[in-house]
C-alpha cells in the first residue's frame, strides 16, 4: 500500500505540475472570471485518450469442481500495461490502454449531464510474482506457493499466469457536475471543472492458465460491476476542441469469469490518471 501512494503521489506530482504550466500559460488571457452565455440550452460532447492505471492488492478465488480445485491467491499485485508510452504511434490506436467518453448535458444551467464513460484498462497479474495459494487442490487440502511468469503473451508452454491484458475494462453510465471557473472575455479559451460519478459493468478478457493445466479459451465476457468517481480540468478552445485531464477511483468486482474446467472471481480498487482530446457542440433550442 505504501508503494501504491508513493506511485500516486509521484504521479499527482508530475500532473499537476502540467496543469500548472497549461494554467500559466493561458492567464495572461484571462481578464474575467465571467463565463459566455451559451447559444442553446444543451452540449453533445466526445473524447478519446489514454490512461495510466494502479491497482489495490486483491484476491483470486479459483472454483473447478470437475478437477476437485477450491483456492484463492492470496493478496496479488496487479499492474498495468500503458502501450502509448511506446506503441501510439506505431500500432492501432485501440492497442494501447484507451478510454472514451460520450456525454449530453441536458441542463446548461445547473452544468449537469449524462455520460457514457469507457476505460480500457489492462491488469497483468504476473512479474515473476510468487504467490500464497491456500485451499483445495485436486481434492486435497493445499496450502503453498506458485510463480507467476512476467511475460504478457504467454503461450501454452508457459508457468502460471493470470491476464485481463485486453482489458480489464471498466464501462460506466455517469452523471457528471460543471463548474465554469474562469473564460477569457470573448470566450475562446475556458476552464472547467467537472465531478463525475457513476455505475455499470465491467467488460473483462480472460487469460490464464494454472499449475499443469490447459490454458483457458480467451475470450471477452460481461463478468461483474464496478463503480467509479473522478474529478476532471477542461480546457475548451473556441468553444469547440477541449483537452481534459482527470484523475479516476475505481472499484470493480469480477464473478463468473470462465477459465479451465471452472470459473474465477476477484475484486480491487484502481487509481487512474486520463488525459483526453475531445469536442464540443452546443445543441437544441437556442436559450432565450
Amino acid at each position: 500500500m505504501c508503494e501504491l501512494i508513493e506511485k500516486i503521489m509521484k504521479g499527482l506530482k508530475k500532473n499537476v505540475e502540467l496543469a500548472i504550466i497549461l494554467i500559466v500559460a493561458f492567464a495572461p488571457l484571462f481578464a474575467t472570471a465571467q463565463q459566455k452565455e451559451k447559444k442553446r440550452k444543451h452540449e453533445f460532447y466526445f473524447s478519446w485518450g489514454y490512461n495510466e492505471e494502479w491497482y489495490t492488492h486483491s484476491n483470486v478465488h479459483i472454483t473447478q469442481p470437475s478437477l476437485g480445485n477450491n483456492f484463492t491467491f492470496q493478496n496479488i499485485k496487479g499492474y498495468d500495461h500503458p502501450g502509448w508510452d511506446g506503441q501510439l504511434f506505431t500500432k492501432a490506436l485501440s492497442i494501447p490502454q484507451y478510454n472514451y467518453r460520450i456525454g449530453y448535458f441536458f441542463n446548461e444551467k445547473k452544468g449537469l449531464a449524462l455520460e457514457i464513460n469507457f476505460d480500457h484498462t489492462k491488469f497483468i497479474f504476473g512479474d515473476n510474482q510468487i504467490v500464497h495459494v491456500k485451499g483445495t487442490v485436486n481434492h486435497n487440502a493445499y496450502d503453498g506457493h506458485l510463480l507467476f511468469v512476467e511475460n504478457d503473451k504467454p503461450n501454452a508452454d508457459s508457468s502460471s499466469y493470470y491476464f485481463l491484458n485486453n482489458g480489464a475494462n471498466f464501462l460506466l453510465f455517469n452523471l457528471v457536475k460543471r463548474w465554469h471557473l474562469i473564460a477569457t472575455k470573448n470566450g475562446s479559451v475556458q476552464i472547467d471543472g467537472l465531478a463525475k460519478a457513476g455505475i455499470g459493468p465491467v467488460i473483462p478478457h480472460v487469460q490464464n492458465k494454472f499449475f499443469d493445466q490447459q490454458p483457458n479459451d480467451e475470450h471477452f465476457q460481461l463478468g461483474g460491476w464496478n463503480i467509479g468517481v473522478e474529478g476532471a480540468l477542461r480546457v475548451t478552445f473556441f468553444n469547440h476542441v477541449y483537452i481534459e485531464y482527470t484523475n479516476k477511483f475505481d472499484y470493480a468486482r469480477y464473478s463468473g469469469l470462465r477459465i479451465y474446467e471452472g470459473t474465477a472471481k476477484q475484486a480491487f480498487g484502481t487509481y487512474e490518471m486520463i488525459l483526453n482530446l475531445g469536442l464540443t457542440f452546443p445543441v437544441g433550442k437556442k436559450s432565450e
